[in-house]
């Protein structure tokens, strides 16, 4: 099948592009690389463009005969939804609208959408099923949600089969350590810990240790990218069996910020400056998934659950791009 990835050059995409070939696919990376990179995606075709060009977009997947699109080009930065809910409203909800649109115009039907547990808000049960009322509390979990719904009726017209998949939290390189997190600035847990432990990072920060956790830290889901993007591959497989699916990519099995911190110090051998800050507003004290149904319908089961697997492949991939990937 060709694939058009967009924003196939950050972290997940490339990570999925890498999958598409390996399973005998052919995928051509839509980018404007505002926030991804040419190096992560070498000898693959690129088109170099923004989802807000509706002309491009048409042109792209009409020339190029795509049969299928992977959306990975959102905004994810809560707290800079919450400062700048506009910037987030405009890439992730309303240049997505232009994507389907460009899409049904010409004539391209599947669809694999990256969303996000943030769609849950403060849930009230743990783990997180699917049918768990969704109330996000910021304006990046509202934007996933909302190009959900805009799916779901997309797809009652017969003009769109989709899967809207709800990540939990994604890490570790992928490809045999070869796709890494370079985020800028970072903003996720496992990069930010190893960067502490390379001495790029004066300390680690804890925010709060009194949550009615065993060691009194945040306690989160995390899952291998690797393990991610396989769900993404089984769920494409799928959408000509039925236009709509749903579903939660977790472990199901979470881990404090502590368990995190000591994974890097073990794999790294490494010790570093831990500050205990308190609570962020909003932080819940555990969000962890319950991914049953991707297992059920899917067939797709986590090859990399372990968390210190998780970690190394990530320290692997930091220690060989200190400076990230090379522009």
């Amino acid at each position: 099948m060709r694939v058009l990835v967009c924003g196939g050059a950050g972290y997940i995409g490339s990570n999925m592009t890498a999958l598409l070939a390996r399973a005998g696919h052919e995928s051509i990376v839509f980018d404007n690389f505002s926030k991804g990179h040419r190096a992560a995606v070498p000898g693959v075709r690129i088109v170099t463009g923004d989802l807000a060009d509706r002309e491009l977009l048409v042109r792209t997947l009409g020339e190029l005969g795509i049969e299928a699109v992977m959306h990975f080009a959102a905004f994810i930065e809560v707290g800079e939804s919450v400062q700048d809910p506009l910037k987030y409203y405009q890439n992730n909800l309303s240049n997505t609208q232009n994507l389907l649109s460009a899409m049904q115009q010409a004539g391209v039907a599947k669809f694999v959408f990256s969303s996000t547990a943030a769609v849950y808000g403060m849930p009230q049960r743990v783990p997180i099923v699917e049918e768990e009322p969704k109330e996000p509390i910021n304006p990046y979990g509202e934007t996933k949600l909302a190009v959900e719904r805009m799916c779901h009726h997309q797809a009652q017209t017969g003009r769109l089969r989709f899967a809207a998949l709800r990540y939990f939290n994604a890490c570790g390189a992928g490809a045999n350590g070869t796709r890494g997190e370079d985020h800028r600035p970072e903003s996720h847990l496992i990069p930010l810990i190893i960067q502490a432990a390379m001495g790029r990072r004066p300390a680690i920060k804890i925010y709060g240790t009194d949550y009615p956790t065993p060691d009194g830290t945040c306690i989160r889901d995390y899952i291998h990218v690797d393990d991610l993007c396989q769900a993404h591959l089984l769920a494409l497989k799928k959408l000509d069996e039925r236009a709509e699916r749903v579903y939660n990519l977790g472990n199901g099995q979470g881990y404090s910020v502590r368990q995190v911190i000591d994974a890097v110090k073990r794999v790294s051998g490494k010790s570093f400056k831990i500050v205990e800050d308190r609570r962020r507003p909003g932080d819940a004290a555990v969000l962890t998934s319950d991914a049953t149904k991707a297992r059920a319908e899917l067939g797709w089961r986590t090859e990399k659950p372990a968390l210190e697997e998780m970690v190394a492949t990530a320290w692997k991939w930091h220690t060989e791009h200190p400076n990230g990937y090379a522009e």
